[in-house]
């Protein structure tokens, strides 16, 4: 879908592109081809930005593009960056300036690996580097500024956040609520959400309890293997609205969690969330 797309070139939004779509100006080689034989007028920024995407999806520099396209629009870059993506969600002690992180979950569609406060923390950053495409469900607003302000650094990964794509579908609320609107359902962690997680760490900080940092870390783990699934969703749906129907992905199975939720602890943790 990347080599179909004109909205990260300049002077060229939704309407335009969909024009050239209806004039058989299909992806960047006859767009090329149409300013050449001027079919439409001619301009040197726009074969210089050709000439440049083409470098950078040569290179896998899907920042390039993350940073040219409107909030709405990353969901493009999933079917040439799938397989150097990464599906990211973070757990935190709150939202206060004094708040830390608990847990972290990465799943790149084949290795599920997570990072928790005062263990493994710090080996974080070595594993998001080996990506190009970071993949929230509102990251930009939450996950990405609390990591970046706790590793008092800048990711340079391109972001696709999944907020947004999902409302240009007309799906709005939680990542839980939008999970059920495209049908995705949960089972023994339905009714679990960030406060519940925050009780979960209090538990497991006061208690030494395990069985609360599982629960927490399946948690977790949940959020972040359901994102593929809906991201692949939301690219599926969006490709179908285009001339470009035959690039279409196969939705993901879910792999299996490392660990179980503790579903009496869980059970007396809603209790107490009540």
């Amino acid at each position: 879908m990347l080599g179909n797309t004109f909205l990260h070139l300049s002077g060229i939004g939704p309407k335009r592109e969909r024009q050239l779509w209806e004039k058989n100006i299909l992806n960047w080689d006859t767009l090329e081809y149409a300013l050449k034989t001027g079919e439409i007028k001619h301009s040197s920024i726009l074969e210089k930005e050709l000439s440049l995407s083409r470098r950078n999806l040569e290179e896998k520099n899907a920042a390039f593009f993350s940073e040219r396209l409107p909030a709405d629009a990353p969901w493009r870059l999933l079917n040439d960056f799938r397989h150097l993506a990464v599906y990211l969600d973070i757990e935190t002690t709150g939202l206060g300036k004094d708040d830390h992180i608990t847990t972290i979950s990465i799943y790149d569609g084949k290795e599920l690996k997570y990072y928790v406060w005062g263990d493994n923390l710090q080996n974080f950053l070595e594993d998001i580097n080996k990506y190009k495409l970071i993949i929230t469900y509102n990251g930009k607003c939450f996950d990405i500024p609390f990591l970046e302000n706790h590793f008092q650094t800048r990711f340079k990964h391109a972001h696709l956040d999944l907020r947004y794509v999902l409302k240009k579908l007309g799906y709005t609320g939680g990542l839980k609520s939008c999970e059920k609107q495209m049908g995705i359902q949960r089972k023994d962690l339905d009714g679990v959400n960030g406060y519940t997680a925050v009780l979960l760490w209090q538990e497991y900080i006061k208690n030494k309890s395990t069985r609360a940092l599982e629960t927490l870390l399946s948690y977790n783990m949940e959020d972040t293997i359901n994102l593929e699934k809906l991201a692949h969703l939301c690219y599926n749906r969006l490709i179908m609205q285009t001339p470009f129907k035959n690039q279409i992905l196969p939705v993901p199975e879910e792999p299996s969690l490392p660990f179980k939720p503790d579903l009496q602890l869980l059970q007396k943790i809603l209790l107490k969330r009540n």
